[in-house]
C-alpha cells in the first residue's frame, strides 16, 4: 500500500507535458509566444553576427599574413590572387628564419621573458600584498604613484632612463650598464618594469577580497608576516599570479621599447623584427652582387613571415594554457 501511495504522489508531482503544437500554444497565448520566440532568435542571430564580425576583424590580418608568407614573389603582384596563392612556396619562411637568426633569437627571447616575468610577479605580489594588508605612512600617496605608472607611458622617461644607466654611478665609478640584463633586472626588482603598476593593482585587488580569518589563524599559530605570505597567501593567490605571469610573459615577448633601450646586444625576436626589412635589402644585395632596393610587396611578405614566426610560439602557449588562463581570470573576477 505504501509503494502504491508513493507512486501516486510521484505521478501527481510530475509536470504534465504539453502536446500541443507551437501554433496552438501561440494562439492560446494571444500571439505572445511567437513574439517572444522571434525576439529570442533575432537576438541570437544578431549576437552571432556581431561575434563573427569581431573575430574576423582580429583573425583576418593574421590570415592575410599566412597567405603572403606562402606566396612566391610573382604572386604578390598578381591582382587575381587574394588569399590562396597560385605558386605555393616556403622560400619566405627560409629567408625570414635566416634573417632573424631564429634559433638563437627564440632561445634568448624565451629565457629573458621567463626571467623577467618571474621577477616581476614575485616583486609585484609582495608590493600588492603590502598595499592590501598593512598600514604605513603616505600609503595613499604611494598607491597614487602606482596608478601613475599605469597611466604615464614609459616613453616619457626614456631619456632619464638612458642617461641613468649609461652613466651609472656605482660608489663613485661610472659604469655603462646598457646592453646587458642588469638595468632591466634592477627595474623589475624595483617594480618599475613593463606594466608593473597594472600587476600591483590586480594583485592588490585580489588580496583585498582574501579572507582575513586565514591570516589571523596563521598569526595565532605563530607565523610572522613573511611566513603567512608564503604559506597562506601565495598558495591561495595562484589564479591572479598565473594571470599576471602570462600577461608579463606575452608583453615582454613582444616588447620593443625596453628591449632596444637596454638589451641592444641581446638578440631578441622583437628587436630582430624591427630591422628585418633593412637586413632583407642587405641580403638581396649580397645575393646579386650589386645594390638592390627590395620591392615593397616582397619586403612586406618577408615582414609578415617574420611576424608569424614571432607570434606562433605565443599561439602555442595559449593553446596549452587557455584553460588555466580562463579559469584564473574567472576566479580572479569572482574574488576581486
Amino acid at each position: 500500500m505504501t509503494k502504491d501511495k508513493n507512486k501516486k504522489q510521484k505521478t501527481a508531482k510530475s509536470p504534465a507535458i504539453d502536446t500541443r503544437s507551437f501554433w496552438e500554444r501561440n494562439e492560446a497565448s494571444g500571439g505572445i509566444l511567437l513574439k517572444e520566440t522571434s525576439k529570442k532568435y533575432a537576438i541570437s542571430i544578431f549576437r552571432a553576427i556581431l561575434l563573427f564580425g569581431m573575430c574576423f576583424m582580429i583573425i583576418q590580418p593574421i590570415l592575410n599574413k599566412f597567405a603572403f608568407s606562402f606566396m612566391a614573389e610573382k604572386d604578390l603582384y598578381d591582382t587575381t590572387i587574394i588569399i590562396v596563392p597560385k605558386h605555393f612556396s616556403v622560400s619566405n619562411w627560409k629567408i625570414a628564419t635566416f634573417l632573424l637568426d631564429y634559433r638563437k633569437s627564440l632561445f634568448n627571447t624565451i629565457w629573458v621573458s621567463i626571467l623577467v616575468s618571474v621577477i616581476e610577479v614575485f616583486m609585484c605580489s609582495l608590493v600588492g600584498y603590502g598595499f592590501s594588508r598593512f598600514q604605513f605612512p603616505l600609503k595613499r600617496f604611494w598607491f597614487f604613484c602606482v596608478i601613475l605608472i599605469i597611466v604615464i607611458p614609459p616613453q616619457t622617461i626614456s631619456t632619464s632612463l638612458f642617461l641613468h644607466f649609461r652613466y651609472f654611478n656605482f660608489f663613485g665609478h661610472q659604469l655603462n650598464l646598457r646592453g646587458s640584463m642588469v638595468p632591466y633586472i634592477m627595474m623589475c626588482l624595483g617594480c618599475m618594469g613593463l606594466k608593473n603598476g597594472l600587476y600591483i593593482f590586480m594583485i592588490r585587488q585580489f588580496f583585498l577580497g582574501f579572507p582575513f580569518e586565514l591570516e589571523e589563524a596563521a598569526y595565532v599559530d605563530g607565523c610572522g608576516p613573511f611566513s603567512t605570505f608564503f604559506k597562506i597567501m601565495i598558495p591561495g593567490a595562484k589564479p591572479i599570479l598565473t594571470s599576471c605571469f602570462l600577461f608579463s610573459f606575452v608583453w615582454q615577448w613582444t616588447d620593443s621599447f625596453y628591449t632596444e633601450l637596454f638589451l641592444g646586444k641581446i638578440k631578441l625576436l622583437s628587436s630582430q623584427i624591427s630591422g628585418l626589412v633593412e637586413r632583407f635589402g642587405a641580403y638581396l644585395t649580397a645575393l646579386n652582387g650589386a645594390s638592390v632596393v627590395p620591392p615593397q610587396g616582397y619586403s612586406n611578405a618577408i615582414l609578415s613571415t617574420g611576424v608569424l614566426l614571432m607570434i606562433i610560439p605565443l599561439i602555442i602557449l595559449y593553446l596549452f594554457c587557455q584553460r588555466l588562463f580562463v579559469e584564473s581570470l574567472a576566479s580572479t573576477g569572482v574574488k576581486a
